[in-house]
Parts: C-alpha cells; structure tokens; sequence
C-alpha cells in the first residue's frame, strides 16, 4: 500500500497545479469578489466536484486510453473549447453592464444549485484536466497499483482540490477585496473574459492540431 511521504508528494504535485492561475480558479476569485463568499463557496464545490470526475477518469485508467484515442479527446476539447468562449462572452457582457442593472442581476441570481452546475460544468468540460491528474498521480505512484493506494491517492487529491477552491473563496470574498473589485469591476470582467478567450482558443487550438 502507498506510504504517507508518497501521499505527501502528490498531494503538493496536485496543490501547485490546483492553485495555479487558469480559468477554474479566476472564475472562483471573480465570483468571489462580486457574489459573495457564499455564492463562492457552492460555486467552489462545483468546480471541486468537475474536478473529481476527471480524477475517477484518472485512477481507473481511462485517462490514458482516452489520451490515446485521439478523435474522443478532440471532440471533448472542442466542446470544452466553445464553452469557454461561451464564458468569455457572458463576461464581457456583464462589464458592460451598469452598476443599477448589475446589483439587480445579483438580486435575481439566488440560485445556489445554479452556481454549483456552473462550478462542475466548467472543470468537466476541460479534458486537460485529466493530463494535470495524471501528472500528479505519477509523482508517487510507481510501484502502488492497488486498490486501496488510488484510493487514497484520489481522496488526498480531492482534499487538496478542495481546500484550493475553499481558499479563493474566502480570501477574494474578504470585503476590503470586493470594494476594491467594485471599483475596476468593468476591467477585472474584461481581462476575465480575456483568460477565458484564450483558454477556449486554446483548447481549440489543441483539437485541430490533434494533439
């Protein structure tokens, strides 16, 4: 069975990519700045939750099989792709958006089951995330291909992806933070939508070079 040091190792393999800036954890600080630390919290769980679904696909070895099947992994990536751009849009959209329509858009939106799907779709729908998982697990991995040692490998990964989410949220949705974000919220949504566009391209990018 997989020892603690190995643990350890790809628990803080995992942490350096699930705390990197990218689009999951942009979302996650934006969203906390301008809903709230509640909002941010489900929405959290949501991208925490997409994650572990990569992280099944990880462990049981599908990831390599669908690494390898390269029309699957170009479909998954297009539409991974197109829903980032989608993001993008919608982001730009709302720094255009004045302050009277935006704080009654916040008024309208209490849907915490909303929020959570937001979460899930947005790291569900990036197949990369399974290379990052399977990065990870190959840190301390070697020589533990039994049951119980995935197990845990998988439950320590999920706890640091966790506490990641847990961390942006509350730290972005500090109020002297969020007054600040209130202040640039037009340029904070555009350089959002930014990253989002780039990674959506990217994504794309990828598909069409099959690779």
């Amino acid at each position: 069975m997989i020892d603690l040091l190995s643990l350890l190792t790809i628990g803080f393999a995992f942490f350096v990519v699930a705390v990197s800036p990218g689009p999951a954890t942009l979302s996650n600080a934006t969203i906390a700045m301008s809903r709230g630390r509640t909002v941010a919290l489900v929405y959290g769980f949501g991208l925490s939750s997409g994650m572990f679904l990569w992280g099944l696909v990880a462990v049981s070895g599908m990831g390599a099989i669908l690494q390898s099947s390269v029309y699957v992994l170009m479909v998954l990536k297009v539409l991974g792709g197109l829903y980032l751009l989608r993001l993008a849009y919608v982001s730009f959209k709302a720094s255009l958006v004045v302050e009277e329509q935006q704080n009654l858009a916040h008024m309208q939106a209490t849907s915490y089951r909303k929020w959570f799907m937001r979460g899930f779709i947005l790291n569900s729908s990036n197949p990369k995330t399974v290379v990052a998982w399977m990065a990870a697990l190959s840190m301390g991995m070697q020589g533990h291909n039994d049951l119980m040692s995935l197990t845990l490998a998988l439950l320590t990964c999920m706890l640091v992806g966790y506490l990641v989410n847990i961390l942006y949220s509350l730290v972005f949705s500090i109020q002297g933070i969020m007054e600040t974000y209130q202040k640039c919220r037009r340029w904070v949504e555009r350089a959002t939508a930014s990253m989002f566009a780039l990674a959506g391209l990217g994504l794309l990018k990828s598909a069409l070079n099959r690779s």
